[in-house]
Order: structure tokens, then sequence, then C-alpha cells
């Protein structure tokens, strides 16, 4: 096998013990993709001072990101953003696993009762509407389209995740696959405790609750454009709102 050891663009070696070049702790002797750890306003920057002073992409990066570190160092940037990088690659593996978990019908076959939520904030943060779409057995079809009070978009994604639950539970619902174009919610409910959203967890709260009732129940992420009849019920209720008032009268929504 070959491997290809050349420098590549916006890459730094990271030098084995002795290294009085790069300053480098022991042990950090892989090429490391500065590209990668770097924040979108750092590359900016980096570039503006290559082009003002000449340098290199690489080493006006390199320049920038050691101005970040500060007192602590390069390396000890490097090794902070590596770590939250990884973490985070962790959580979102975890999360996955977790909802994978949820969202699929062993047999394949079609869902007795199907759902669709959406939220919508204008502005975001800003006044809330929801739509909710449940069809079940024999025609059955609930539609709902309701201002939420104020909040950003996430709270009011997870206020129609509720409003659907609900009438699923006043219905009698069971065998339920919900469909949401929201990632964050359907991650936050679906995935593991310890990656829960702190700021989201009232709603976590109450959505699991309910979904602890409903017999045979599973979530599915789908894209804006397949969740178009949710979305234009939160569009509908959005409208229903007078322009320069914040209606509040759905506020309990937000509580377990």
């Amino acid at each position: 096998m070959h491997l290809d050891t050349a420098p590549q663009p916006g890459a730094v070696f990271l030098m084995a013990p002795g290294n009085l070049e790069t300053g480098y702790p022991d042990g950090m002797n892989d090429t490391l993709d500065l590209e990668r750890i770097a924040y979108k306003a750092e590359r900016t920057a980096s570039l503006r001072l290559a082009a003002r002073a000449g340098l290199t992409p690489d080493e006006a990066l390199r320049r920038t990101l050691a101005l970040a570190a500060g007192a602590a160092g390069l390396p000890a940037l490097v090794a902070a953003r590596t770590a939250h990088l990884a973490s985070q690659a962790a959580r979102d593996a975890a999360r996955a696993a977790a909802a994978a978990r949820r969202t699929v019908r062993p047999d394949g076959a079609p869902s007795a009762w199907r759902g669709w939520f959406d939220g919508s904030a204008r502005p975001n943060p800003g006044r809330c509407g929801i739509g909710v779409r449940l069809d079940g057995p024999d025609g059955v079809i609930v539609e709902l389209a309701q201002p939420a009070g104020h909040g950003n978009s996430s709270e009011a994604e997870y206020r129609a995740l509720i409003a659907l639950l609900e009438a699923a539970v006043a219905h009698g619902a069971r065998d339920l696959t919900i469909h949401g174009d929201s990632r964050v919610v359907i991650d936050d409910v679906g995935g593991p405790d310890l990656y829960a959203a702190p700021a989201l967890s009232a709603y976590r709260t109450r959505a699991l609750a309910l979904l602890a009732v409903v017999p045979d129940v599973r979530l599915h992420w789908v894209p804006r454009h397949r969740n178009t009849a949710a979305d234009a019920l939160s569009q509908r209720a959005l409208a229903s709102l007078p322009s320069d008032t914040i209606d509040a009268s759905n506020d309990a929504l937000t509580l377990p």
C-alpha cells in the first residue's frame, strides 16, 4: 500500500520530541489539518492576513490560530478543538443510533396511524405557529393549525410534536409513525439523556411522557419538501395572528 506523505494545503506536521521549531509536545507526530479545527471567522481572517502580509494561506492560518490560542499556545488549542470535534462526532453517532432504533418498523409494513408535525417562529425567536396532521384507520384525519406563544424555531417544533402526541393519545392511536423535518427535535427526543439539550428539557420530558402512552410509536425525519401539509398548517397559524402582537395563549404547550 502506498501512502502519500506529502504535505497537504492547510496541514502542519507535528513532529515528535525535540521539535524546537514548532514546540509541540511529545507524541503529537501526526499531520493535522488546521482547516478542520479553525472556525469560519478564523479562516476568513487568515485569508485577509495572507493577502495583506504576503503569506501563504497555511502560514496565515497558523498565525491566526496562534493568536486565538493566546498564552496557552497553539498545541493546546489544537488539542482542545480536536477533542471537541471527537466528542461531537460521538454524540452525533449516539443520537443517530438511538433515532434509528425508534424509526424502523420491524416488518416494514405501513403504520396504522401516521402523523406529521411542523413548528415555525417569525421572526426567530418570535411568534410561533404549529401545524399537525394525524391520519388513522377508516379515514380518520385530524388537522391542527394553532398559534403557540413565543419562542424559537426548535421550541415551536417541540410544541408541534407535543400537540401531535396529545392528539394521538386522545384518539387512542397505536402503531404510529411520526414524521417531522426538525433534526434538532427528533434527535433530541430520540437520543440518549446524556446528550439532550438542556434548553429543551421541559419539552423533551413532556414528549417522552406522551410517547410512553402511545403503543408502538416511531419518529422519522423527513426533508421539508415531504412535510408540506404540516408546514402549511403552521404557516396558516402564523397568518392568523395580528402582525403587531404576540399571542401567548398556547404557552401551556411548553409545560411538561
